[in-house]
Order: structure tokens, then sequence, then C-alpha cells
């Protein structure tokens, strides 16, 4: 169970509300994690840039390389809300989320995505030098900042144990249980 509970919109700020109308207009019905981040305005704003980037990340990489990459990122955070969307994605794509190739292509975007969930640890060179050779500046840039967004909205989902989405729990890690805090 989530340490903060999802917003009340009928005892919500006008603000909140105001925000809460727009996300369902925008992205339809708040998920679990929206429905906390609501609670401030700003903070479910600064979340919601996250849009922005993943729409670069899948022009540039593709549908499937884009879940790759943030399924990469999440599964290395141990992000059970996360995971199982992004699992719930490679099912979309026909993928079995278990057992799935990636090819020698998405092989470099997956290993960036490990390497950034690993918070902040040098990447190897020569990771580097591949990314370069098939990517130019302002690519990396979209690339590391989506990151970069996609492991804050893992840290807001693991430290406040937002509570994994009805519709999602069909495409759980297998043995994965949304787990219930204890918060007494």
């Amino acid at each position: 169970m989530s340490y903060i509970t999802k917003l009340n919109y009928d005892e919500a700020l006008p603000e909140n509300q105001e925000a809460f109308r727009h996300e369902e207009e925008v992205r339809g019905k708040p998920s679990n994690m929206k429905a906390t981040l609501l609670h401030s305005v700003p903070a479910h704003r600064a979340y919601m840039e996250w849009y922005p980037l993943w729409n670069e990340v899948k022009s540039l990489l593709g549908l499937r390389g884009a879940v790759l990459y943030a399924h990469a990122i999440s599964s290395t955070n141990n992000c059970l809300l996360c995971t199982t969307y992004f699992r719930k994605a490679l099912t979309d794509l026909g993928l079995t989320p278990d057992k799935f190739e990636i090819t020698p292509e998405e092989e470099p975007i997956v290993q960036l995505g490990y390497a950034a969930a690993r918070h902040a640890q040098p990447i190897d060179p020569a990771l580097w030098k591949t990314l370069k050779a098939r990517f130019s500046e302002r690519d990396l840039v979209n690339l590391v900042a989506f990151a970069g967004l996609m492991v804050a909205t893992n840290l807001f989902n693991n430290l406040v144990q937002v509570d994994v989405d009805d519709i999602l729990t069909p495409y759980l890690p297998q043995g994965a249980v949304a787990e219930e805090a204890d918060v007494s």
C-alpha cells in the first residue's frame, strides 16, 4: 500500500482539481502514480515532462527500442510499477517479457539503460564510442535526459511504494506481488 494516497479530487484544492482535469483530458484517467503526484501541481508538472522526452526517444529508437530502453532502466532500478508498465508494453509488442531477444542494434541502447540505472557511474568508453557513432549529440542528450527522468520516476514510485495499477497486475513479473507498505 502506498505511503501517500492518491489525490481525492473532491477534497483537493481548486488548482489540484484543475491539474487533475487537465491530466484526464490529455492522457485519460490518471494512473496511481499521477494521482499521487497530483497532490503537488509543480511535482506533477515536472514529472509529466517525461512525455516530451519519451516522444523524442520513440522517434529516435522506434517504439520497440524505446520500450527496451525504459524497461532496462526500470528493471535495473527494481521499480515494480514501471517494470510492470513496460512488461505490458513488451507484451503489446508481441514479446514475452521474461524471454526476448535483443538485436545487436538494440544492445547499446539496453546497455545505456542499465548504466543509467546504476546512477552516476562512469559508462564504458567503448559504449560511448558506439553510441556517438550512431547518434548526434542532441540525440544523446535526449537519451540521457530521458534516462534521468525514468530514474526519477522509478525513485518516486519506489520510495512512495505507489500501488501497481489494476490494469497492470496481469503483467507483474513472475513471483512478484505488489507489496503493501506498513505505515502504522
